[in-house]
C-alpha cells in the first residue's frame, strides 16, 4: 500500500510539472502547434529511459521505476492529450499537421527513451 501512495503522489507531481511546462511552452507559441504536449511527451520519455537504463545495469531500483516510471513520468507524459491534439488539428483541417504531431511524438519521444537507457545502460 505504500508503493501505491508513492506512486499516486508521483503521478500528482507529474501532472503538476505537465501543466507547469506545457502552459509556459505554449505560451511561448503563437501557433496551433502543440509544442508544449510535444515536450512533455518527450522529456518524460527521455527521463523512463534514463531510469530504465539504470535499473537495466544496476541491481535494485525496481520501487524507483515504479515510483518514478509509473508515477511521475505517468503522470508528466499525456498520449491521451497528444491524441486530441491531432484530432483537434485535424478538425480544423490541418491534416499534415496533424499527421506531422503525431508522426513526431512517437518518433521523438521513442528516440529520446532510447537515448536514456543507452546512456546508463553501460
Amino acid at each position: 500500500m505504500t508503493l501505491a501512495i508513492a506512486v499516486g503522489v508521483a503521478g500528482a507531481v507529474g501532472a503538476v510539472a505537465r501543466f507547469l511546462l506545457d502552459g509556459a511552452v505554449q505560451d511561448r507559441n503563437a501557433g496551433s502547434f502543440p509544442c508544449g504536449t510535444l515536450t512533455v511527451n518527450i522529456l518524460g520519455s527521455l527521463i523512463l529511459g534514463f531510469l530504465a537504463g539504470y535499473v537495466l545495469s544496476h541491481t535494485g531500483g525496481r520501487t524507483a521505476k515504479t515510483v518514478i516510471g509509473t508515477g511521475f513520468c505517468g503522470g508528466l507524459t499525456t498520449w491521451s492529450t497528444a491524441s486530441w491534439e491531432s484530432v483537434r488539428l485535424a478538425e480544423e483541417g490541418a491534416i499534415f499537421t496533424a499527421v506531422s504531431f503525431t508522426l513526431i511524438n512517437l518518433v521523438a519521444s521513442f528516440a529520446a527513451a532510447a537515448i536514456g537507457i543507452v546512456a546508463l545502460a553501460s
